[in-house]
């Protein structure tokens, strides 16, 4: 780890402090060679004060379970029918994983309990079809995680439900985590599943808002993607519906996983957020110190024009910054010439931890963007040491001093960087 990096994971420590994030693991991930590791970044949250609740999947271990006992199930992940054999094996499954959860939080100083606070009623009859001992979630007690989470307990709940007369249902572990983060107002849902669940044969993209996840869902149904997989998604929409900012699919047999996507602008696996994650907005005078810091080391490798904070004070509306989860990781400014139809692209520039990510090529559609809006006939730029890339990315040509506007080449003569000077066509005149 690098400076850089730990710079970025301070970022996120105190929007985190006393959030409560909700991990679903799928069963497939608890029995996996991974597991431990991410009982050991579950240390890691609590260190740094987030309260975590784990909830479970069991569908894995049911399936061992009843091979090794010879019994055919049902249904082995809570979606579907429940006989009263299936439940029974589901109970003893379930059980046992959470039991073998707590010994592993345990045995990385974790303070850890089994929580009965899934209320359930039977799933009914669906297509006709009676689903006996399935059950869905009625109510979450919410008294109860949050007198675990005030002790720094974390609360371990299995893929199991329980009725006012004692009865006991096989609940989905999605659907168990999507009611406990809306319940609990969580700031997080996080999903860990296997690949074949978190994307495999159908990769998803690292962001997708609540329509696109929905879109996403639809053209999965078509394709035949796997059911968990749709699960996934559908019960992250609908977290997000229901006010948790971000829900997160990851495929939690990678090592770091669940830390690379909490504490990184980036992540490892796939977010679905409720707001605007990414976006390019005007900065504005608290932002001035913000821009300094992202381009300094650039002024000083001699890549951007050295720039007081009176500089940019004083064309402030020419600024814009691209941020990712309200963190400023891009610049750009868009200077106007209006009596020569001519506009000047200046301070683009990428942070090194987001460079080759696309973000650069984003900036520049987007200055020559609001050039167009603005009557601009002509881009230009100035550059010093990415002469290729504006070249190559951007389809920008060189020119020479001529070009520029009387006061604008007299403080480009007077700078004596002999900066390349590249000039790009938006539309024709006669258009």
């Amino acid at each position: 780890m690098n400076v850089s990096d730990l710079r970025e994971i301070l970022q996120y420590v105190p929007r985190f402090r006393e959030r409560i994030f909700v991990i679903a693991v799928d069963g497939t991930v608890a029995a996996s060679a991974n597991f431990p590791n991410i009982l050991l970044d579950l240390a890691v949250l609590r260190s740094l004060s987030i309260r975590v609740v784990l909830v479970h999947g069991a569908s894995h271990q049911i399936e061992e379970l009843a091979t090794k006992r010879g019994i055919k199930v049902t249904n082995s992940d809570g979606t579907g029918i429940t006989n009263e054999t299936t439940l029974e094996l589901a109970i003893d499954a379930a059980i046992r994983l959470t039991n073998s959860i707590m010994e592993g939080l345990s045995a990385v100083d974790l303070r850890a309990a089994y929580a009965n606070a899934i209320i359930a009623h039977p799933a009914g009859i669906l297509g006709g079809t009676d689903q006996l001992f399935t059950g869905r979630v009625e109510r979450v007690d919410n008294h109860a995680l949050e007198l675990l989470l005030k002790e720094g307990i974390i609360p371990v709940i299995p893929p199991l439900g329980f009725d006012g007369e004692g009865r006991t249902y096989r609940v989905n572990s999605d659907g168990i985590a999507l009611e406990v983060a809306e319940s609990l107002h969580a700031a997080k849902i996080i999903f860990l599943g296997a690949d074949e669940v978190v994307g495999g044969t159908h990769p998803l993209p690292r962001q997708l808002s609540i329509d696109e996840s929905d879109e996403m869902v639809r053209k999965l149904r078509i394709s035949g993607a796997n059911a968990g997989l749709i699960s996934k998604l559908e019960c992250s929409s609908r977290a997000c519906r229901g006010g948790v900012p971000r829900a997160h699919l990851l495929d939690g047999r990678i090592n770091e996983a669940l830390l690379t996507e909490i504490f990184s602008h980036e992540g490892s696996g796939t977010m679905i957020y409720s707001n605007e994650y990414q976006q390019i907005r005007r900065i504005f005078k608290k932002d001035v110190r913000s821009v300094m810091a992202l381009i300094r080391q650039s002024v000083e490798d001699e890549e951007i024009t050295r720039r007081t904070r009176a500089d940019i004070l004083d064309r402030i509306e020419d600024y814009w910054i691209l941020e990712i989860d309200r963190t400023p990781i891009a610049c750009v400014a868009l200077h106007t010439h209006p009596d020569q139809s001519l506009a000047e692209m200046a301070c683009l520039y990428v942070s090194k931890a987001h460079e080759n990510k696309g973000f650069g090529r984003k900036l520049m559609a987007f200055a020559e963007n609001l050039a167009k809006e603005k009557g601009m006939e002509r881009i230009y730029a100035l550059s010093t040491r990415a002469v290729n890339y504006l070249q190559q990315k951007g389809g920008f040509v060189e020119t020479d001093a001529e070009l520029l506007p009387d006061e604008r080449r007299s403080r480009y003569e007077g700078s004596r960087r002999n900066s390349k000077i590249l000039i790009k066509e938006l539309r024709s005149r006669n258009s």
